[in-house]
This record gives structure tokens, C-alpha cells and sequence, in this order.
């Protein structure tokens, strides 16, 4: 049974930064396309980041971000430890929202779309004050 479990959300201050972790268990991370999605209040979950495989080395990644977030968030992941992060710098009142992290078992392909994910954590709220 794949599980993933959040955590690192919380409250900050318009400005600051926070770094959620999700660890991936009954899996290995290398076998695993994975994504942060986020979702706020009346509104429809959608993807923030994702990364990828690009080669055969484990260092052969890539990443994809919403409009929104690039260049203040990045995505990245420790295989060793089955864990994928999402660091949020300069963040603004509208990256509230509860943020999931979510699974697939294509790693070298890009999944943009919450049906193509088949892995799913519990989520972790972020506020953004301002």
C-alpha cells in the first residue's frame, strides 16, 4: 500500500518562505513521477510543481511549475529518503490554500492533469498573511 504523508505547512507572514516535505512509503520515490497541487478555498485543486525523470542517472530530472509559483518555488527530491520537498519563497497571501502531494508511476513523464495522479497525501494547510 502506497502511502504519502505531508507536513512543514503552517502560518507565515506575506514575505516569508516554508518547505513542505512528503514522504513516499510502500514505493520507491525512483519508480515514482511526483507533484505538489494546492487548493484554495471555492476553488479546484490544481498543479503547483512537478518533477521528473529526464534520463538514467538519478540527477536526470526536471521540473515544471505553475505560472504563479516560478521562480519562488522549487521542487526537488532526496531518493535516499523518499522524500519530495516543495521550498515556497516570497510568498503572498494568495498561496493560501491546503497543499497535497500526489503520486504516479510514470517517472519520466510530466502529469499535469489531478486524474493522472494515482497516489495522494492528506494535505497540509498553508496561510499567507498579510
Amino acid at each position: 500500500q502506497v502511502q504519502l504523508v505531508e507536513s512543514g505547512g503552517g502560518l507565515v507572514q506575506a514575505g516569508g518562505s516554508l518547505r513542505l516535505s512528503c514522504v513516499i512509503s510502500g514505493r520507491p520515490l525512483s519508480y515514482t513521477g511526483m507533484g505538489w497541487f494546492r487548493q484554495a478555498p471555492g476553488k479546484e485543486r490544481t498543479l503547483v510543481a512537478a518533477i521528473r525523470y529526464s534520463g538514467i542517472f538519478s540527477s536526470d530530472i526536471l521540473t515544471s511549475y505553475a505560472d504563479s509559483v516560478k521562480g519562488r518555488f522549487a521542487i526537488s527530491k532526496d531518493s535516499d529518503k523518499n522524500t519530495v520537498y516543495l521550498q515556497m519563497n516570497s510568498m503572498k497571501p494568495e498561496d493560501t490554500a491546503v497543499y497535497y502531494c500526489a503520486g504516479h508511476n510514470s517517472p519520466y513523464s510530466l502529469k499535469i492533469e489531478e486524474f493522472e495522479y494515482e497516489y495522494w497525501g492528506q494535505g497540509t494547510p498553508v496561510n499567507v498573511s498579510s
